[in-house]
């Protein structure tokens, strides 16, 4: 990635590299319940400010010695979660090969820390977040609890909240037969991501227009005597 591209990333969110993750479970329980598959989203940032995907990792993984599944989970998403088909992977390789992935891209984007962008954020982060403690993986380039969730930013840029729903409004191709895998479901919510944040930046909303003289020092009084009361 070029210095430009560098810069903007690190100052569009604050030095945070926003990385999108689905999951695909064999539960609600992420202490219990199976990881099933994972898929991440890599995004890139033209010179212009605008994000796109640069590449995404996908990974079946083998349910973990112990772990819990639903058959109401199973009977849902489809997956077998002991077919040799799948390919699956460890559960601690799959996290590791993310995790080695996304601290390469963040680097390469100027940036200090990833953040999970994800419909339903808490879910996946969740998962995500349990499966690292549970595999004791102790360097991860991820915040341990910021997230974005495009279920919100959906609602408020385009009225819909269901991916599928909030994806044909924007434009975006959605075909019912593939979702609930996390690859297809990875790459709709990036797609819907970058979309909203560049559509954010073509209605002036990025970058932020300064502040009038006279709205800034009242900002500043506010923090003053805010800071006295306390």
């Amino acid at each position: 990635m070029a210095n430009t591209e560098q810069t903007l990333f690190a100052k569009r969110f604050r030095g945070f590299f926003p990385v999108v993750i689905d999951v695909e479970t064999a539960g609600f329980n992420k202490q219990t319940d199976a990881l099933l598959e994972i898929a991440v989203s890599v995004l890139k940032m033209d010179d212009e400010g605008l994000l796109s995907i640069d590449h995404t990792v996908h990974f079946h993984v083998q349910p973990f010695e112990g772990a819990n599944i639903e058959q109401a989970a199973i009977d849902f998403n489809g997956i077998d979660p002991f077919s040799p088909l799948r390919g699956a992977v460890p559960e601690e390789e799959a996290i590791k090969e993310i995790c080695k992935v996304v601290r390469k891209a963040q680097k390469a984007a100027g940036c200090q820390r990833s953040v999970v962008v994800a419909h339903n954020a808490a879910f996946d982060h969740g998962f995500l977040n349990a499966a690292i403690e549970r595999n004791n993986i102790k360097r991860t380039p991820f915040h341990p609890f910021v997230s974005f969730d495009t279920t919100s930013l959906a609602g408020l840029a385009l009225g819909q909240t269901v991916l599928a729903k909030a994806c044909r409004a924007a434009g975006i191709e959605f075909d019912n037969s593939q979702a609930h895998s996390a690859l297809y479901d990875t790459e709709r919510t990036a797609e819907l991501y970058c979309l909203i944040v560049n559509r954010w930046q073509q209605l002036g909303g990025w970058p932020l227009a300064p502040l009038p003289e006279s709205d800034a020092q009242d900002s500043t009084s506010d923090g003053e005597e805010a800071k006295t009361t306390e």
